[in-house]
């Protein structure tokens, strides 16, 4: 069960250009799992689902390599540092929980975010200065990030959509290595059905980037999806 809504998330976060963490950890949530074993487990699939679909960006020369760098910067230290950070179960959780509402609430929300007709890129120190705060909090939690960036660059109109979301999966790969690789200890928490779960992303990854999920009704399922981040981030923050 776990497994196939993990494909299920991997297919419609990829739809998008993000790699899934926050769905990963919503659905280990609903399923009490350890925070030990949430965090590195969402970044190993992190890993591999951004790999698939960066590859994808990349080839059809939809990265803005500029500004992915920028972003990077700041990112990978802060996430690397962030990654060592082990926090307890009773202060994880709600963290966690509130990211999860974040990014309900970019799936819930009623209008698309659209970019402007001509993309303004940021100040370099901005954009290091926005990396390093989306990396950190992204290493504490164990996501990739793309569910700050993405809004963030679509809001202040850095980039077209498209390019955008190469930016993100781009971003969200460095980044979760960076967290991976601030606390190796936390593989020996990883679960033996990870090769499931791994098996599990990599298919819905290959339907959400190579079909575009254009034979389904997108907007309503990333809606239905927002709501499940909802009941799994109050179910992380009041248990």
């Amino acid at each position: 069960m776990v497994a196939a809504l993990m494909a299920l998330a991997a297919a419609l976060y990829t739809s998008v250009g993000h790699a899934g963490a926050s769905g990963y950890l919503a659905i280990m949530a609903l399923f009490a799992v350890a925070p030990a074993t949430m965090r590195p487990t969402a970044l190993v699939l992190n890993i591999i689902v951004a790999s698939l679909t960066t590859f994808r960006f990349v080839r059809a020369g939809q990265i803005n390599p500029r500004l992915l760098v920028l972003f990077v910067l700041g990112a990978v230290p802060a996430a690397f540092v962030a990654g060592g950070i082990s926090l307890p179960g009773s202060t994880y959780r709600p963290i966690v929980g509130l990211v999860l509402w974040i990014a309900a609430l970019r799936f819930l929300w009623p209008t698309p975010l659209g970019s402007a007709e001509a993309p303004k890129p940021p100040p370099p120190i901005l954009a290091i200065g926005s990396g390093a705060g989306i990396g950190f909090l992204s290493g504490l939690t164990g996501t990739g990030g793309g569910i700050f960036l993405s809004p963030l660059i679509l809001f202040f109109g850095w980039e077209s959509v498209r390019k955008t979301s190469g930016i993100s999966a781009a971003f969200i790969l460095c980044v979760s290595i960076a967290g991976l690789a601030g606390n190796l200890s936390s593989v020996g928490g990883l679960p033996r059905e990870l090769p499931y779960f791994m098996a599990a992303v990599v298919t819905g990854a290959l339907i959400g980037t190579r079909l575009g999920l254009s034979i389904l009704p997108t907007q309503r399922l990333l809606q239905a999806l927002g709501f499940v981040l909802v009941i799994a981030g109050a179910k992380l923050i009041f248990s």
